[in-house]
């Protein structure tokens, strides 16, 4: 059973008396080993609980627990945490091998350890040969890479990462993102790590906490916040999707993972099959469906009997992906086709979406000011 290396308990951090919580009464627990996304938008809390959790800023109110062990008002040089700042926070004045020294330095390691631990950890992300180069002189991907070591070098109690991504150009940042899960699996550093980009969460996490005005509005694997977004937030901010509204009507059976199979109306253009939590029938409820999942062809019946009929609006080429916009009603659906899939659409012209039934699900909340 894997334990629990950080608990967070109702996490509080107010800036000023009568302004909004950055952060308000915070619940997560990350279990050893785990690499923990926190994932929002700018202003949502993700930077302010890291700084928090490193001891680098002091909690209005809650707990903050490492090994069973309250640290919450433990001074930042006590806590045994190793961080990579965004802006990497290299010393200019000090190489490569100084640079990451340094932190076992100030813990007064014998020397002999430190050049040992520094080689070790400049092989594990592959720059042993430029441990005489000064900062100055390498790239923002081997920067990035020596900030790691640095922070990794002391043997850290948690790994704390703010965006440190965020600063490289997109094809460097999918090969550094591969690079410090990478690391992360084979140390088992248990690591908080903060985007605001929904790929990184999704392609290194083994949780994710998406956050949202000071709140975790959902806090699971990728696969569930991905694919059973409790929210219309989380639904949202994540990948793409189609909101359709939906009159849950009967429920025809056991789904998977505990869900329950139903029959519904959705928005007039209908009946379908759709997935969610037990108890909605009878209760109105947002519809969630992802561009990928919709099933389009320009042939009435191709895509099964119970199909909507649109007016293409905007084909848009991605490379291995056509994006595509179609008109029911008031309502523009948006869709994803692969370029090799036969018939490409063109703007005016029919096409007939349908979906089955686990690709579409139900809200578990009743949707906003809509009957139930």
């Amino acid at each position: 059973m894997t334990e629990t290396k950080l608990s967070i308990k109702d996490l509080t951090k107010r800036y000023a008396a009568g302004l909004e919580p950055a952060v308000d009464r915070l619940n997560m627990e990350v279990e050893e080993g785990h690499l923990v996304a926190l994932l929002g938008p700018s202003g949502c809390g993700k930077t302010t609980t890291l700084r928090m959790v490193a001891g680098l800023m002091d909690p209005t109110a809650g707990s903050i627990m490492v090994d069973g062990k309250e640290i919450t008002h433990t001074p930042v040089n006590k806590r045994g945490m190793g961080m990579v700042f965004q802006s990497y926070a290299l010393f200019p004045h000090m190489n490569v091998e100084q640079n990451v020294a340094f932190g076992l330095q100030m813990r007064q390691t014998p020397k002999s350890e430190q050049k040992k631990r520094v080689a070790a950890a400049l092989d594990m992300v592959q720059l042993g040969h430029l441990g005489k180069r000064q900062t100055k002189e390498l790239s923002g991907g081997q920067q990035q890479r020596i900030a790691l070591a640095r922070a990794l070098v002391v043997e850290p109690t948690l790994l704390l990462l703010d965006e440190p991504l965020s600063n490289l150009d997109a094809k460097l940042r999918e090969t550094m993102r591969s690079e410090i899960r990478s690391i992360q699996q084979r140390t088992r550093a248990t690591t908080l790590f903060v985007t605001h980009d929904q790929d990184e969460a999704l392609d290194m996490a083994d949780r994710i906490a998406v956050m949202n005005g000071g709140l975790i509005e959902q806090f699971g694997s990728p696969t569930e916040v991905y694919e059973r977004p409790r929210t219309h937030f989380v639904a949202n901010f994540i990948g793409q999707a189609n909101f359709l509204t939906a009159r849950v009507g009967a429920d025809t059976g056991a789904a998977p993972v505990g869900e329950r199979y139903y029959k519904i109306d959705v928005d007039g253009f209908g009946q379908f099959g759709a997935v969610g939590v037990p108890g909605l029938t009878g209760s109105t409820h947002e519809l969630v469906i992802r561009p990928h999942r919709l099933n389009v062809s320009l042939h009435p019946g191709v895509v099964g009997p119970e199909s909507i009929a649109g007016t293409i609006e905007r084909v848009s080429y991605t490379g291995d992906a056509l994006a595509v916009a179609v008109r029911v009603g008031e309502k523009s659906l948006q869709a994803q086709l692969l370029t090799s899939s036969g018939d490409l659409p063109r703007a005016g012209e029919t096409a007939y979406l349908s979906w089955v039934a686990e690709d579409a699900y139900l809200l578990p909340a009743p949707a906003k000011g809509l009957p139930e």
